[in-house]
């Protein structure tokens, strides 16, 4: 019913830049949050920054004064700019997105499948 793609990694060196994007589409009513997720080899997914319909962000704290989570509402697209980034910052990143269906006004999940970034020299 609502279908999530991300875009925009890839490998980037130490100290890089890369920004993430992130378009939802389908039978979206309203958006009641995006946010990005990362999973490691070997780790659990952790959030890394979320956006809610009022504009409020929240960011973990490894995530805190390199990235920034921001949207465009005319797109249902939410961008995810990293800056300073190290190599523990490789992981797959996911896109979540909370959203109320047009069809039954109900709350709906969706992930996406993923983008790859690598930092590495």
């Amino acid at each position: 019913q609502v279908q999530v793609v991300e875009s925009g990694g890839g490998l980037v060196q130490p100290g890089g830049s890369l920004r993430l994007s992130c378009a939802a589409s389908g039978s979206i009513f309203r958006i009641n949050a995006m946010g990005w997720y990362r999973q490691a080899p070997g780790k659990e997914r952790e959030l890394v920054a979320v956006i809610t319909r009022d504009d409020s962000t929240n960011y973990a704290d490894s995530a805190k004064g390199r990235f920034t989570i921001s949207r465009d509402n005319a797109k249902n697209t939410v961008y995810l700019q990293m800056n300073s980034l190290k190599p523990e910052d490789t992981a797959v990143y996911y896109c979540k997105a909370v959203v109320v269906l047009r069809t039954s006004f109900s709350e709906y999940i969706s992930w996406g499948q993923g983008t790859q970034v690598t930092v590495s020299s």
